[in-house]
């Protein structure tokens, strides 16, 4: 089991900038496939973007592509989330996510086991 603690959301017009940081504890994030999810009220909660275990490759949902990038660091067992040119429809609460051992990598919430208690991203007009 991991233990996984985001950070970095906040308030922020719209174009503009957020990094969400996500640190694990227990086990480092080179271990497991990870991923970021978010949540808006009254919807689902949706895949954003992940990095694969163990080669480390990113993919991401269709909405965020080239808007929003992944990174890793092993050293620090973190995992960040860059956001660019948010959008109002990007206010959600987003979660850090691992995923089940052995899963290369995956869309799926089902296939994450742990997951930190999210944080707030509002994007205003």
């Amino acid at each position: 089991q991991v233990q996984l603690v985001e950070s970095g959301g906040g308030l922020v017009q719209a174009g503009g900038s957020l990094r969400l940081s996500c640190a694990a504890s227990g086990r480092t994030v080179s271990s497991y496939a990870m991923g970021w999810f978010r949540q808006a009220p009254g919807k689902d909660r949706e895949f954003v973007g992940g990095i694969s275990w163990p080669g480390g490759s990113t993919y991401y949902a269709d909405f965020v592509k080239g808007r929003f990038t992944i990174s890793r660091d092993n050293a620090k067992s973190t995992v960040d989330l860059q956001m660019n040119s948010l959008k109002l429809e990007d206010t959600a609460v987003y979660y850090c996510a691992a995923a089940r051992r052995g899963t290369y990598y995956s869309r799926s919430p089902q296939q994450y086991a742990d997951w930190g208690q999210g944080t707030q991203v509002t994007v205003s007009s």
